[in-house]
């Protein structure tokens, strides 16, 4: 068993960043790196110190897939009993804005890793698979559905039913990813970014957060209700105010989260 197969430092204030630790299995996903990943985004979610997540796997690789090891031998009531989707619940319902950092491969499960993430950075010669039907299976952790969400149907169907690579640049240009930049300064960007996050108002980035996800499988009308309603409840917070003044004043605004 790895030792630390995540790692937890706090590059700048505000950020907290997150690394996968297992290089000799290409950060392999496997069984106790999930949890120890489920139980640093529970407590990063709740820590008010912390605005932004930061989550690469290094300067090489990010996650090139599930741990096929210890999946060759389990049975269908086996995998069911995993309940993966229970390790990644606190992923997927963080509140604090995640950026990821992309080197290398991200394939299989290390891309459905990379798209429960808000703003994905990636570096020019880094890859994007859902290659789970070389092997007789299927993505299980999001490939289908997160996946066409950002891609659509028809680019969703080809990486899925193919189990080809697509490139960074082939990546951005369908929405898989929010930006390319050179392979040496992925990290170093990502955390600007999150830096930049950070300073922002925490309340009313949760909301932006919010918002959007909500309203992505909703009506226009359902979803621009959910907008005025989060919008109109910023207005009771002491940051809209102090932003507003600040901006009136021509001065930085001191955020309190409040």
């Amino acid at each position: 068993m790895d030792e630390k197969p995540v790692l937890l430092t706090y590059p700048n204030e505000g950020v907290a960043q997150l690394t996968l630790n297992r290089p000799q299995a290409t950060n392999a996903l496997s069984l106790e790196l999930q949890k120890q990943l489920a139980d640093h985004f529970a407590q990063l979610s709740d820590d008010p110190k912390v605005r932004c997540i930061v989550l690469t796997g290094g300067e090489k690789v990010f996650a090139a897939g599930g741990d096929i090891h210890s999946m060759v031998d389990c049975s269908p009531i086996d995998i069911y009993k995993r309940h993966t989707e229970r390790l990644w619940s606190p992923i997927a319902n963080c509140p604090k804005p995640i950026i990821a950092a992309v080197c290398g491969y991200a394939y299989g499960g290390g891309c459905e890793l990379m798209m429960h993430a808000d703003i994905i950075i990636a570096g020019e010669s880094a890859s994007f698979c859902q290659p789970e039907i070389n092997i007789g299976i299927m993505p299980g952790i999001g490939g289908t559905q997160r996946l066409v969400r950002a891609v659509g149907k028809t680019k969703a169907m080809q990486m899925a039913l193919t189990g080809k690579p697509i490139t960074a640049h082939e990546a951005w240009i369908a929405g898989l990813v929010s930006e390319i930049c050179a392979d040496n300064n992925v990290l170093d960007h990502a955390n600007s970014m999150a830096k930049r996050v950070a300073r922002m108002p925490p309340l009313a980035a949760e909301q932006i957060k919010e918002v959007i996800n909500a309203g992505m499988d909703a009506s226009l009308d359902a979803a621009m209700a959910i907008e005025r309603k989060a919008n109109a409840l910023l207005f009771a917070s002491y940051d809209q105010e102090e932003g507003m003044k600040a901006f009136i004043d021509k001065r930085y605004p001191q955020f309190r989260g409040e």
